[in-house]
């Protein structure tokens, strides 16, 4: 791995958010991708979709945590919640989505990864979500903030053939100068292993080679983690989702995700949380992406708390 591109001389990215993502996707290594699988329905059993106020009041109950959750995402730095979603509230939710997603990129993207950001921001039903009290209060617990913030929310959509999303830990990307931030992933149905589900990597399993060598904006930086990995023996092992799971990554945990090799949308909400008093970075860079849509009227090194970053959660 050749580490000669520090964060520090990197750029500040020029483009859009969505340029981003497809710079992004071309720095993991691929493979052929094969046959590709056809599921008739990823979601289950049809319900009826819930309205927009079932939604924000499903979203506003708070959700039984264990403190086993707890304990296991403050040790592996990632948790799997079951039963988060309720089947009609991620009906409609999945319905909203794919409206949004046709409306900005056409029905046909066969190999893209799409992603919206800020939808919160022009979006009831998924404003819904993004300040969900539910799903805040879920991140302050696990990261044992009094306050959490949201720094955005997203849609992201890995359409049929879309490669491998490529190795990274999320503290390399967010400008946030705080190890108190986490990252929900919001599965809209079943995701199935060859969709590409998210896998995740323990904190206690991390090679010190790998947590010392700092990211690089260029594709070897996945294949190092890959073989470094490899070369430990650790192989994480991406385990499908059922719909109505939500998951907690923390900005230190790696994790990756696996080609889509169906014929259906692998479609995921998700939404960025962290500790009310953290402070950007002195010296953001293009792995942040466009950091000031979401942090705007905020100067690096100043305090992460702009009108885009409401208070979402607290320890109760």
């Amino acid at each position: 791995m050749n580490a000669r591109t520090e964060r520090a001389t990197e750029p500040e990215w020029a483009g859009d958010d969505q340029e981003w993502w497809d710079w992004y996707m071309s720095l993991a290594v691929n493979a052929p991708l094969g046959a590709v699988s056809s599921i008739a329905s990823p979601g289950g059993p049809p319900v009826r979709p819930a309205t927009p106020g079932e939604v924000a009041g499903a979203l506003d109950q708070p959700y039984l945590l264990p403190d086993r959750a707890v304990e296991r995402f403050r040790r592996r730095g990632h948790v799997r919640l079951p039963g988060v979603i309720p089947p009609a509230v991620l009906a409609a939710l999945a319905e909203r989505a794919g409206q949004l997603l046709g409306e900005a990129h056409g029905l046909a993207n066969p190999g893209r990864f799409l992603a919206l950001e800020q939808l919160w921001l022009t979006d009831p039903l998924l404003r819904s979500v993004a300040l969900s009290r539910r799903l805040g209060d879920l991140a302050a617990r696990l990261l044992g903030a009094g306050r959490v913030r949201l720094y955005h929310d997203n849609v992201l959509s890995k359409e049929p053939g879309c490669g491998r999303t490529p190795w990274h830990r999320d503290a390399d990307h967010y400008p946030l100068d705080s190890p108190a931030v986490c990252t929900s992933w919001i599965p809209l149905h079943d995701v199935p292993t060859a969709m590409g589900p998210l896998a995740c990597l323990d904190r206690t399993a991390v090679p010190p080679v790998l947590a010392a060598t700092p990211a690089v904006a260029e594709q070897g930086y996945d294949g190092f983690v890959a073989a470094t990995l490899r070369a430990d023996g650790i192989t994480p092992v991406p385990a499908p989702y059922r719909a109505g799971e939500v998951s907690f990554h923390a900005a230190d945990c790696f994790h990756t995700a696996g080609p889509n090799r169906t014929d259906t949308p692998r479609r995921v909400l998700s939404a960025t949380y962290y500790a009310d008093g953290t402070r950007v970075v002195a010296r953001p860079t293009a792995m942040s992406g466009r950091w000031t849509d979401f942090l705007p009227g905020v100067a690096p090194g100043g305090p992460a708390a702009s009108p885009l970053n409401p208070v979402v959660g607290t320890l109760g």
